[in-house]
C-alpha cells in the first residue's frame, strides 16, 4: 500500500538559515546552474547540493550571502549579486570585508569552522587572526566596520543573530556525537566554545590590549569609564570587540569629513584673515568653505595600494578655535569616527 508522504524533512541548520533569509527579506531556491547569486527582486540562488563541495552547506552559504548584503548595504537587495562583478578592483576588498564580517560574527558563537567559507577567497580567511578590524587604513576593515554596524539593525536584526545564536545550540549539540572516522572528518568536531562574555557587556575581543590601553577609556571622578560602554571598566580587563589603540588623526580624519558638515568660525577667528579663500559667509555667520563631503583644508585619503593615505589638514598651524577645540578621543571624536565607518 502506498504511504502519502506529507512532509519533507530539512536538515536544521538549513531550516533556521532560509527562514532567516526569509525574514530580512530573500527567497532561497537551489539551481544547479550558479553557486551563488542574487537577482535584485528578493530571490538568493544557491547551487545544489551535488554542485557544492563537501564541506559546503546550505546554512553556511546562506550565512556568506547575507554577510555580502551587510558590507553592501540595504540598496543590495535591489541590486543582482549585490551589485558586485567579482571582476572590478574593488572586488577583493569587498570580499574581505564580508570574510572580517563573517569572523567576527561567528566567533561570538563558535562556529568558525561550521561556517568557514569555501570560495578561493578560504587562503585569505585563513590568514585572521586577532584584532581583524586593527588596520583601519584597510578598505575591507573600515567597511566591515559599517557592516557590523548594519547587523544590529533591521531588516538583518534581530533574524541574523538569532539563527546564530539558533546554530550555535545545534552545532553544540551536534559535536557531543561527532568523531572522525576513516574517511571522514565532519564539520562538527570544529564546533568551538563561544568566548566568555566580556565583563563591560560588549562582544569580547581577540585584541592584545587591556581597558587601560584602550583610546575609549577616560577618567571621571577618578574612576576609568568606557566611551563604548558608557560605563565604569576595569583598567585590568582583556580587549573588547571595539578596543582600539591609540587614535592617529591623520588616519581618521573623520571630523574633518562627512560626520560633520559645518565648521562655523567667528568672524574674530585669525582663520578668517590668514585663509578668506577658505571662508564662506552665510550672512548670520561664517563657516569654512566645503570640498564635496569635506572641508576643503583637508588633504589625503586616497587609496593606494589598499591602503588609505594619510589625511592632513592644508592650515593646520592657523586652523580655526573650532578645530583647535576639538578633542582627540572624546565624545564628539567618538562620534565622528562612528559616522564615517572606523569605530564600531
Amino acid at each position: 500500500m502506498a504511504r502519502e508522504v506529507t512532509h519533507r524533512y530539512i536538515d536544521p541548520l538549513a531550516q533556521v538559515w532560509i527562514g532567516a533569509a526569509r525574514r530580512i527579506g530573500l527567497r532561497v531556491v537551489r539551481t544547479p546552474d550558479a553557486y551563488a547569486a542574487t537577482d535584485g527582486r528578493g530571490t538568493l540562488a544557491i547551487a545544489t547540493d551535488t554542485e557544492l563541495d563537501a564541506d559546503d552547506s546550505l546554512a553556511q552559504m546562506i550565512f556568506h550571502e547575507l554577510c555580502h548584503s551587510l558590507v553592501e548595504g540595504e540598496d543590495a537587495f535591489r541590486r543582482a549579486d549585490w551589485g558586485m562583478d567579482n571582476t572590478g578592483p574593488d572586488h577583493d576588498w569587498r570580499e574581505h570585508a564580508c570574510l572580517r564580517v563573517q569572523w567576527l560574527l561567528t566567533g561570538r558563537h563558535g562556529l568558525r569552522g561550521v561556517f568557514a567559507p569555501t570560495t578561493d577567497f578560504r587562503a585569505f580567511w585563513d590568514t585572521l587572526s586577532g584584532d581583524v578590524l586593527a588596520d583601519r587604513t584597510d578598505p575591507s576593515v573600515q567597511a566591515a566596520i559599517v557592516a557590523l554596524r548594519r547587523s544590529a539593525h533591521p531588516p538583518w536584526a534581530p533574524a541574523l543573530g538569532e539563527a546564530l545564536a539558533a546554530s550555535a545550540r545545534i552545532a553544540a549539540d551536534a559535536a557531543k556525537f561527532a568523531a572522525p572516522t576513516a574517511d571522514a572528518r565532519p564539520l562538527w568536531i570544529t564546533v568551538g566554545a563561544p568566548p566568555a562574555p566580556h565583563p563591560s557587556g560588549l562582544p569580547t575581543g581577540a585584541g592584545a590590549g587591556t581597558c587601560g590601553t584602550c583610546a575609549w577609556r577616560f577618567e571621571q571622578r577618578g574612576a576609568s569609564r568606557c566611551r563604548q560602554a558608557d560605563g565604569r571598566v576595569d583598567p585590568a580587563w582583556p580587549a573588547c570587540e571595539r578596543f582600539e589603540a591609540a587614535l592617529d588623526c591623520q588616519t581618521c580624519g573623520a571630523c574633518c569629513r562627512a560626520a560633520y558638515h559645518s565648521v562655523e568660525v567667528s568672524r574674530r577667528d585669525p582663520a578668517v584673515a590668514a585663509h578668506p579663500e577658505l571662508v564662506v559667509d552665510r550672512g548670520h555667520y561664517l563657516e569654512i568653505r566645503r570640498s564635496g563631503d569635506r572641508c576643503a583644508a583637508l588633504h589625503g585619503g586616497t587609496v593606494e595600494d589598499g591602503r588609505t593615505t594619510r589625511y592632513h589638514c592644508a592650515i593646520y598651524d592657523d586652523r580655526p578655535r573650532t578645530c583647535r577645540d576639538f578633542t582627540l578621543g572624546g565624545a564628539h571624536c567618538l562620534t565622528a569616527r562612528r559616522r564615517v565607518g572606523l569605530t564600531l
